[in-house]
């Protein structure tokens, strides 16, 4: 009989509409945002621009899930990790 290991870590890599989740609700911000406008300034233009907007961002959105490396700028931990106090003064040197 087979034995199936349980999935914990689901909730890491869900995707929904090929986007991680904290991407998928930037969108989402995004969308009723443009909404908004779109209801309090109602144009065919400002129509457009913002399903044109919506579309760039979604675009770049799915380019920056598939490959996240250029967004990051820093190494994610330190170097050392200490509890000790910061402080100026150097007890090594009289």
């Amino acid at each position: 009989m087979k034995k199936f290991e349980v999935y914990k870590n689901i909730r890491k890599r869900a995707m929904i509409f090929g986007l991680p989740i904290s991407l998928f609700a930037l969108m989402m911000v995004s969308i009723v945002a443009s909404l908004l406008v779109i209801i309090f300034s109602f144009g065919l233009g400002i129509i457009l621009g913002a399903f044109i907007l919506n579309c760039c961002l979604y675009i770049v959105l799915i380019r920056l899930a598939k490959n996240p490396q250029p967004i990051q700028l820093t190494h994610p931990f330190p170097k050392i990790i200490t509890n000790k106090k910061a402080t100026l003064f150097d007890y090594e040197e009289d």
